[in-house]
């Protein structure tokens, strides 16, 4: 799947489970949880190769500075994840993520569900 695409598809699954997104360019934009996904998918891939393991950390915990969100780019991270209110939430190195999950972080039960 090419890269655009991919995100659309990112975007079109926070519209989905956030019925307070108000547009696509809201969401790109200003979705902390989103922007910490696609950096992990960089990381991830980063991660990949050993020479490239302390630069994809180190991206890692760029993005945890900004964002709140701190993902191992160790972690396996499925398609159309999305994490609403993420301040706080961390996804270690041996985490498996699948397709069509969503985190809710700060809730009563801060529990992750499936759409399956």
């Amino acid at each position: 799947m090419g890269i655009i695409k991919r995100l659309r598809e990112d975007i079109r699954s926070a519209r989905e489970h956030d019925p307070a997104a108000r547009s696509d360019v809201e969401v790109a934009l200003v979705y902390s949880g989103l922007h910490a996904i696609w950096s992990h998918r960089v990381a991830h891939r980063m991660w990949q190769h050993r020479p490239l393991k302390t630069p994809a950390r180190a991206l890692s915990q760029v993005t945890r500075s900004l964002t709140g969100i701190e993902i191992h780019p160790g972690a396996q991270i499925g398609r159309r994840f999305f994490i609403d209110h993420g301040m706080g939430v961390v996804i270690g190195e041996t985490t498996e993520i699948g397709d069509d999950c969503m985190l809710y972080q700060a809730s009563p039960s801060a529990a992750a569900r499936s759409r399956r």
